[in-house]
């Protein structure tokens, strides 16, 4: 389960999420991007959403580039960490050296996202980073949703010392596979769902990961952006919110929409007339189901009244 954009937005809870998840049954496990919190405040933090969660059930992109140095560096190794103290601290607890300057001669950077983050912190980094060290990134997503709408996340941060030094990081949290495959590992799952709002994490985790996923259109992405995505990037469900999970799942499932009369021209999509019963992200899921089975990248004009149905679905025409 992703946080950001799917269960909260900064330190507001996605209506309906808590009383979904609790409901569903399902062992969870809160897989976040978000390198600024230790495990534990991310799970106090949801506690006080009214989420049911544990330390243990949750896993950071942090603890996940903490658990990659092993294939870069030696135990203890000194550990540069352009980031928030809690990445500082779970470096130290799996056994490194944290060192706070490009002087000390760190034999690797860490970069994760901090909200009290400087310039002279990127300089640091940027200084180390130059001298050919390894660079693990926790995340790279460009923005992070909060109450207040969406803001730099760190993949911006990455692109500024990616720009100054000309290199790339190693990227530990989604849309590895790593990360995902180590929360299902949490719990034994044998049947993981991946449920998240962005493509290019989540979902892109997902489908690297081998594991269904299930697009929630309460963050970043919508249906028009699942339609025109690229395959590694494609949900199998779309619902949405997480009330989702009380229903059958063929009901979000995309392969199992209902099908329209449809055909590819000039790579636009002709839809040949839309069931009244269709509507909203029922809707969404039938055009988007056509539009991957016959290779379209854009939708073309219906008329004026099934333009508008098409809108109330998240979908542009054109």
């Amino acid at each position: 389960m992703d946080l950001d954009g799917t269960l909260i937005r900064g330190s507001e809870p996605v209506p309906g999420a808590a009383e979904a998840l609790d409901a569903s049954g399902l062992p969870v496990v809160y897989v976040t991007n978000n390198a600024s919190r230790a495990p534990a405040d991310t799970a106090s933090h949801l506690r006080d959403l009214g989420f049911t969660a544990r330390a243990s059930d949750v896993m950071t992109s942090a603890q996940a580039a903490v658990m990659m140095l092993v294939d870069h560096v030696d135990a203890g190794a000194r550990v540069l960490v352009v980031g928030h103290d809690s990445f500082r601290d779970l470096a130290r607890e799996a056994g490194y050296e944290v060192v706070l300057s490009a002087d000390d001669h760190p034999e690797v950077v860490l970069q994760g996202l901090s909200r009290e983050l400087t310039w002279g912190d990127l300089a640091e980094g940027c200084l180390a980073i130059r001298r050919g060290v390894p660079w693990v990134a926790s995340n790279t997503d460009t923005t992070l949703p909060t109450e207040r709408g969406l803001l730099p996340g760190n993949g911006s941060l990455v692109a500024a010392l990616r720009a100054a030094t000309d290199r790339e990081p190693v990227v530990a949290g989604k849309p590895a596979a790593g990360v995902l495959r180590a929360a299902a590992d949490l719990v034994g799952a044998t049947r993981p769902l991946v449920i998240g709002d962005r493509l290019d994490t989540d979902i892109e985790g997902a489908v690297a990961a081998d594991m269904p996923s299930l697009l929630v259109l309460t963050g970043v992405h919508g249906t028009a952006d699942l339609l025109v995505a690229e395959e590694r990037r494609r949900a199998t469900h779309l619902a949405r919110d997480l009330s989702a999970l009380a229903a059958p799942p063929e009901s979000s499932h995309i392969d199992s929409a209902a099908g329209l009369d449809a055909r590819v021209l000039d790579g636009s999509l002709h839809l040949q007339g839309i069931p009244e019963t269709l509507s909203g992200v029922d809707l969404a899921r039938s055009v988007i189901r056509q539009a991957w089975l016959h290779g379209a990248t854009a939708l073309a004009d219906p008329g004026d009244g099934a333009r508008s149905r098409l809108a109330d679905a998240g979908l542009v025409v054109g």
